[in-house]
């Protein structure tokens, strides 16, 4: 069932004199299991709701909609399904006893697959499920298969249900629906021709999947060489080949590449970047494919848009990953700006220096790298090291981090140039 937590002002669901705390359990007889259940079955314009009231009395309600006007329920989150594998490259095992809360979560739940694009392993779903997935149209999913060769999914994942996937995916594409997928790369695990093997297996069951994205496997201090390590630029530069001369063999098959390397296993191999043509226009930024690539054009098309900040020293923060980016482009927002730019890596201690991205970075790191703030100071840190509470991956908060940074101003946004660009309008004098 699902709790109604919110209701709009205006709606069908305030003239009905619904609550807040009202438990939603039928609509039209069919059992409401969660939020997705709840818009799918609202879908009618003749509803009957069974509901149960904060009090405990179980009450009827009829509703007749002439129009598409919503229904104005806003429910309360739904419990996040608890991931049941063991994978050997887990990240939550290379968290800090310390890290956030939120942090620990272990979800592996095919609603934030649908809803957010977080990547989902199928192995807690049964036939039920699946239908379920069917018969609700959720598509596109974003699916971690890491190996289509069932002993080999499933010693990477320590489940046994891991070695279904390609039944498992042949069923969703063959009832019409589209995946993305991915692979974590682990050396010695389901690279060389375990990669090839997954490559040729998902690229045959069809235009139903969607891409495939080849990422590096990402370990901590905590948790590397247990068992799993990292790749050595060697075997990045692999990997990078592997998916070229697959890209090429299948290349005007179909109107996209389809398989993509991830940002992180050009870097490591020491390999130039791609233009974004290499990314077909697919949104896979938050998988670490082309975000790098995205973040630049955006940063060049923004110094359009920047103050004059003299008297301004710029100082920007950010991971060793980005550290040399940032490096070549910071004459030109000197240029623009009229300011000195200083580039400064952030070196990681909360999750080890083999953690080189800058939304990983934590607060405390970042007050280490600056002891000498100065009042002419303009700082500016990476958005992704920030949730939406302004906390960063130490609990530390945004506001906290300030103060240890006085006289400097800091400044975090999505991008750099979007804060200099709101520095314009507030007409600071710094």
């Amino acid at each position: 069932m699902v709790r109604i937590a919110e209701i709009e002002a205006g709606s069908i669901a305030e003239e009905l004199h619904l609550e807040i705390g009202t438990r939603i359990v039928r609509i039209n007889g069919e059992r409401v299991r969660d939020g997705i259940d709840l818009t799918f079955l609202l879908a009618d314009s003749e509803l009957e709701l069974e509901t149960v009231n904060p009090r405990g009395d179980r009450e009827m309600v009829e509703i007749h909609r002439e129009d598409a006007r919503p229904l104005g329920i806003v429910p309360a989150p739904d419990t996040v399904r608890e991931c049941a594998n063991e994978c050997v490259f887990c990240f939550i095992d290379g968290n800090p006893p310390d890290v956030r809360q939120s942090l620990w979560l272990r979800d592996d739940d095919f609603r934030l697959s649908f809803t957010y694009g977080s990547y989902v392993t199928l192995t807690n779903l049964g036939p039920r499920g699946l239908q379920r997935l069917v018969d609700q149209r959720i598509s596109p999913l974003y699916v971690s298969v890491h190996a289509t060769e069932p002993e080999v999914r499933v010693r990477l994942l320590k489940n046994p249900r891991a070695g279904l996937i390609m039944e498992q995916l042949r069923y969703l594409l063959d009832h019409g629906l589209e995946v993305h997928t991915q692979v974590v790369l682990c050396p010695g695990w389901n690279d060389g021709s375990h990669l090839e093997r997954t490559m040729e297996d998902l690229y045959r069951l069809g235009e139903g999947i969607r891409t495939l994205s080849v990422v590096p496997v990402g370990l901590t201090k905590y948790n590397e060489n247990r068992p799993v390590r990292l790749l050595t630029p060697e075997e990045a530069r692999t990997a990078v080949d592997q998916v070229h001369r697959f890209r090429r063999r299948v290349e005007g098959r179909r109107e996209q590449a389809w398989v993509y390397a991830a940002d992180e296993l050009f870097l490591r191999g020491g390999l130039p970047l791609p233009d974004l043509s290499y990314y077909d226009g697919w949104n896979l930024e938050e998988n670490g494919v082309g975000s790098v690539t995205t973040f630049l054009g955006a940063f060049r098309k923004g110094l359009e848009g920047v103050p004059t900040l003299e008297g301004t020293r710029i100082r920007i923060l950010t991971g060793r990953s980005m550290e040399p980016f940032m490096k070549a482009l910071a004459p030109a927002l000197a240029h623009a700006t009229g300011a000195p730019v200083k580039v400064q890596a952030v070196t990681n201690t909360f999750y080890g220096e083999s953690v080189t991205v800058a939304g990983l970075l934590a607060g405390e790191d970042f007050l280490r790298a600056v002891p000498d703030p100065r009042p002419e100071d303009l700082i500016l840190l990476p958005a992704e090291a920030l949730n939406g509470d302004d906390l960063f991956i130490d609990s530390l908060s945004l506001s906290t981090l300030r103060e240890g940074m006085a006289p400097a101003r800091v400044v975090a946004g999505h991008e750099i140039t979007e804060s200099l660009a709101a520095l314009r309008k507030e007409r600071v004098a710094l």
